[in-house]
């Protein structure tokens, strides 16, 4: 069972009860437990530890079994699923669409890519393929981004990681390792600040297969998904598929389908905005640039932006590039952001800003020290997003 931002949880009346009295006699003067909502909740059920819950369980029993019982099971629940929050049956349920649907004021989220444990060490020896077998450089710099976030006052919205989470590709050595290390440092981020993860081609391979598109849903949720928050439509994308799709063909129409439906939600002009996070970007700087490694095949570009148009997107966040690059495309904005990780141009480690207005998307990239700057911050960006 999940919570869900601005709903109350709702306690079956206690069996046996008449009148609102119950066994015990008449109900107690409501608590904060019946009025509880996620913001309340979620935070006690991440924080507080099991033996804990025991006492709370017992004393809520006292007065009104049944809530005693279904208490204990919604914080239990809530306590486990947030080791790490996942996308499922195509979506975050932590963002209920019926309450997000709705603008109500301008706010900010976080956007990083490629921490990709191990590539540091693979690049500085010139062996990505088979390197890769030391990576605490990246573990203390994604350590210092998930702080330096947990700072953020107000909180961001969510924190979205646009792919290559890890370096080692499936099936190599040190790939569960890495795995299990970024997570462990993951969950030090606020309970209150959702994460979004994306696919890269070091999570699910140049070339995915059925196989490790699974093991990658199992590890971190949904590879292709949608949500909605405070009116605002965001779509995430494997784009992996749609570089090289030749060992898992049905994936990759099955992709294509869905993203059809969700462009008919975008069309229909419902959302402030919509937008896209996948991994590898359209293009680096030119919409008409030759394909290489770092972008998608011209005719697969040119398809899927002109589809993104006639929807109406006009911003898409991604990775893959380890530099801070982009461009436009007709009204749409290509926004690349360079590595939490490992840099292969002149940027420092760092994060993106994206504040999202009533008129438009704001966005700035932020070294991981310029993040911790609290000053900085507030008078660079947040005065950008204050409602007028």
């Amino acid at each position: 069972m999940q919570f869900y931002p601005g709903r109350k949880v709702q306690f079956p009346p206690p069996p046996c009860s008449r009148g609102g009295g119950n066994l015990l006699g008449p109900s107690p003067a409501p608590s904060f437990l019946d009025h509880a909502s996620p913001i309340s909740l979620r935070p006690l059920a991440c924080q507080v530890p099991d033996f804990f819950l025991l006492p709370v369980f017992f004393l809520r029993s006292a007065f009104a079994p049944w809530e005693g019982i279904v208490l204990l099971a919604l914080l239990m629940a809530e306590k486990g699923q947030n080791e790490l929050l996942k996308a499922r049956n195509r979506t975050l349920s932590v963002f209920r669409e019926e309450a997000e649907r709705e603008w109500k004021a301008p706010f900010y989220f976080i956007q990083g890519a490629d921490p990709q444990f191990g590539l540091m060490k693979a690049y500085s020896i010139g062996d990505c393929s088979s390197g890769g077998d030391e990576w605490e450089a990246e573990l203390q710099l994604t350590r210092q981004a998930v702080e330096a976030i947990n700072r953020l006052n107000p909180p961001p919205k969510f924190f979205v990681l646009c792919g290559d989470l890890i370096h080692g590709m499936p099936g190599t050595e040190w790939r569960e390792a890495q795995i299990q290390d970024l997570r462990n440092v993951l969950k030090d981020l606020r309970s209150d600040i959702p994460l979004v993860f994306v696919s890269g081609n070091h999570d699910l391979g140049n070339t995915p297969t059925p196989e490790t598109v699974s093991d990658y849903c199992q590890q971190w949720g949904d590879d292709y998904f949608s949500f909605w928050v405070g009116g605002v439509f965001f779509l995430v994308l494997n784009s992996q598929l749609y570089f090289d799709a030749s060992q898992c063909s049905e994936l990759k129409a099955a992709q294509d389908a869905w993203l059809e439906q969700q462009l008919a939600v975008a069309g229909k002009k419902q959302c402030r905005h919509a937008v896209v996070f996948q991994h590898i970007p359209f293009f680096i700087n030119e919409p008409e640039e030759d394909h290489n490694y770092f972008n998608l095949e011209k005719a697969v570009r040119h398809e899927l932006l002109e589809k993104f148009c006639r929807a109406g997107i006009k911003t898409v966040f991604s990775g893959h590039l380890h530099k801070n690059a982009g461009g436009t495309y007709k009204d749409l904005d290509m926004i690349i952001s360079s590595a939490i990780g490992c840099q292969l141009g002149d940027d420092s480690h760092g994060v993106r800003m994206v504040g999202v207005t009533a008129e438009k998307i704001i966005h700035r990239y932020y070294s991981l020290s310029e993040l911790s700057n609290q000053a900085k911050i507030e008078k660079e960006f947040m005065a950008l997003i204050k409602p007028n």
